[in-house]
């Protein structure tokens, strides 16, 4: 008899590659090792847990599905207004200035009236939302939680958890009782808080980092075992474990709004023609028709600035995922240094002052394309998989065909590719695998 096929993605947010060892995590260490662990992940620029929702859901690049970053301008009655993704309202200032959200269709969307989809979320407002941005499915907040057509979900059945270790542990167990064993859907989506949260205030390396890894490897722990227990009762189940990006130590922060002003853009950034939305140790850098021309006037000066690693423009903007749309005129990568915290992780990265946060050098944070924060990890488990290696690149947009095409649907119009082959019930990895290692690289 066919069993009916469901899909199960856990994000660990802003859980590096290079944490997954047996020191630091060893579940994630084991079941990487049982299963098949993503050698050459990557994750998409910038590397901001909304854009990465946005991806993951569309299995597109920010070129394609049009949301560009955590802060993102949108040309609004002639000028350039960056406004905050994470914000519950963003949804509607993007509809009026782009006439809708994102732009092509989301995972929620091709499985509606095909088993369903089903988010809880315990990140910011808009990286959950933007899992289904025009409500195909269920995403479930703390800050709202929504059927399918907007109809919010109040009261018990809503999403009433705290914005930390304890409230992801909260949500993993309801998830696990009532979304994976009652309701079922065609795609399940958990997307925990943390190692991320507790690492934007505190140290790589640190008893707080290390206290988020165990009590986050607790969340994917019970997931598995639910998993486990419902493979025994015959259900078909492809689980995915990963994470959106890693993490990097924040140095000094630098208000580029500043610089620009002192290179005499200061009265069109005053005006709206030229606007900068901060990535962390990235930005993105906007202009209307008339401060497009002095804006690309300035950016070889700024790409010589010794906390700039480097600036793109124009043609090269798509190397990173990226168009020249919507008044985005270039994108900065902050400089790296070969500096070494308390706790031994090396480096740290210069970072873009964003209005009304401080940013805290020593903590960590992310954004650019730098070597850690762009290593996310992703482990692939299903019971006719063997445990091996994926040595070929991939990437967040490979999730979502992966997912279409374990289900039986399509994934027509996507960036990524599906990265195993069902077209037997004999499953297997498309790209070369090799035995795993007995250990996952350490972080150091």
């Amino acid at each position: 008899m066919t069993r009916s096929r469901r899909v199960i993605f856990v994000c660990c947010d802003g859980l590096g590659r290079e944490w997954v060892t047996p020191e630091s995590t060893p579940t994630l260490h084991r079941l990487a090792q049982e299963n098949v662990w993503c050698g050459e992940h990557r994750a998409v620029f910038p590397s901001v847990t909304r854009v990465s929702a946005a991806s993951i859901a569309t299995g597109c690049e920010a070129r394609r599905h049009g949301l560009h970053g955590n802060r993102m301008g949108l040309l609004e009655e002639g000028k350039i207004h960056v406004r905050d993704v994470g914000n519950p309202d963003f949804r509607a200032h993007m509809r009026r200035a782009t006439g809708g959200t994102l732009h092509v269709s989301t995972i929620a969307e091709r499985v509606a009236g095909r088993g369903g989809f089903i988010a809880f979320s315990n990140v910011s407002p808009g990286a959950a939302y933007f899992l289904d941005p025009e409500h195909f499915g269920h995403v479930y907040h703390r800050a709202g939680s929504f059927a399918p057509g907007g109809a919010p979900i109040t009261g018990d059945a809503a999403l009433n958890v705290s914005h930390d270790l304890a409230g992801d542990w909260a949500m993993t167990r309801r998830f696990c009782s009532e979304v994976l064993i009652d309701r079922a859907p065609s795609v399940a989506v958990l997307w925990l808080a943390n190692p991320d949260l507790t690492l934007h205030g505190a140290q790589l390396g640190s008893p707080a980092h290390l206290e988020a890894l165990r009590q986050t490897e607790r969340c994917v722990s019970q997931v598995a075992d639910t998993v486990r227990r419902l493979r025994t009762q015959g259900e078909d189940i492809l689980l995915l474990i990963g994470s959106d990006h890693g993490q990097e130590t924040m140095g000094d922060s630098i208000d580029l709004e500043a610089w620009l002003a002192s290179q005499g853009l200061g009265e069109a950034l005053d005006s709206g023609e030229i606007a900068v939305a901060g990535q962390g140790t990235a930005a993105l850098l906007y202009a209307t028709e008339r401060g497009r021309v002095p804006l690309l006037g300035v950016l070889e000066s700024l790409s010589g600035q010794p906390w700039v690693d480097e600036v793109i423009a124009a043609g090269r903007l798509p190397e990173r995922g990226l168009a020249e749309a919507s008044g985005l005129v270039a994108a900065v990568n902050m400089a790296d240094r070969e500096r070494e915290n308390m706790y031994g992780v090396r480096g740290d990265r210069w970072v873009v002052a964003e209005p009304g946060k401080v940013a805290v050098a020593g903590h960590g944070n992310h954004g650019g394309w730098g070597h850690g924060e762009t290593r996310p990890f992703l482990i692939i488990n299903h019971d006719k998989l063997a445990a091996s290696i994926m040595r070929g690149e991939t990437s967040l947009v490979d999730l979502a065909p992966t997912m279409l095409h374990f289900l039986g649907l399509p994934s027509a119009g996507m960036d990524g590719q599906a990265l195993i082959d069902t077209a037997s019930m004999e499953m297997r990895a498309i790209q070369a695998r090799d035995p795993l290692p007995k250990h996952a690289p350490s972080k150091f």
